[in-house]
């Protein structure tokens, strides 16, 4: 969904809202704005939603079209089914993204690494077997959303610069130092069983397609990140 605050009414704030999706209401959302920050993503089809946002703005005259990416989009091959279902988000990223440096409206494209939230409610998920398997030689630099938040205002604000550099955490992880971090974070124990992923996407991804060390840029730790989250949860 895309929606944006139209004008301040009498009665209080109306809103236009559009679905990216269908490309219904879009044009009616984007109509006046300058610039617009892209962040709907899925599984698949992020390069129709991007194709049906870029035709409403550039009817409407869009002066800045702000997306964002994951690191890797451009590097893990999807060559096979298998490739497809276990990282498909980033095909479907990478397609996106070439609708939107293709459109003819002036872009900016930032990519980013897998965010803390996510990690944390695949961790969430795992620590509730008895045996958790974990993918072998896999590397994540997860990153805290509101530093990516706050870059993507810094790049919505200035002018389009296409390609901007990646956002990554501040340290790169294994998938057992993610699971061990958490699991001492909770005071759980469980057995880690290494599993090797099959196919081409994930040999690459093991190769490191997926961190980004050389754009350490962000500031929170999972570390901290997990100790402010069980934190918030224990005082509810």
């Amino acid at each position: 969904m895309l929606s944006r605050r139209a004008h301040q009414a009498a009665d209080g704030i109306d809103y236009a809202i559009g679905d990216v999706a269908t490309g219904d209401g879009i044009e009616a959302a984007v109509a006046g704005i300058g610039t617009v920050i892209h962040c709907a993503g899925g599984q698949k089809g992020d390069g129709d939603k991007a194709r049906n946002l870029v035709t409403a703005g550039y009817r409407a005259a869009v002066r800045h079209l702000v997306y964002i990416s994951v690191v890797g989009a451009d590097r893990i091959p999807i060559v096979s089914g298998i490739d497809r279902t276990m990282f498909g988000y980033f095909a479907s990223k990478l397609a996106a993204e070439r609708v939107i440096a293709d459109s003819g409206l002036p872009w900016t494209t930032l990519r980013a690494t897998q965010f803390y939230d996510l990690l944390l409610k695949v961790a969430e998920v795992m620590a509730k077997l008895p045996v958790i398997p974990v993918p072998a030689r896999v590397r994540f630099q997860p990153v805290e959303a509101g530093d990516v938040a706050g870059r993507l205002v810094e790049l919505a604000l200035g002018t389009p610069a296409g390609l901007a550099p990646d956002i990554a955490g501040p340290r790169v992880y294994t998938v057992v130092e993610l699971m061990r971090a958490y699991l001492r974070t909770r005071r759980q124990h469980r057995l880690m069983v290494p599993v090797h992923l099959p196919g081409k996407a994930a040999s690459t991804v093991r190769a490191g397609a997926i961190p980004a060390p050389d754009r350490a840029v962000g500031h929170q730790t999972w570390e901290a990140f997990l100790a402010e989250r069980v934190q918030a949860s224990s005082s509810r």
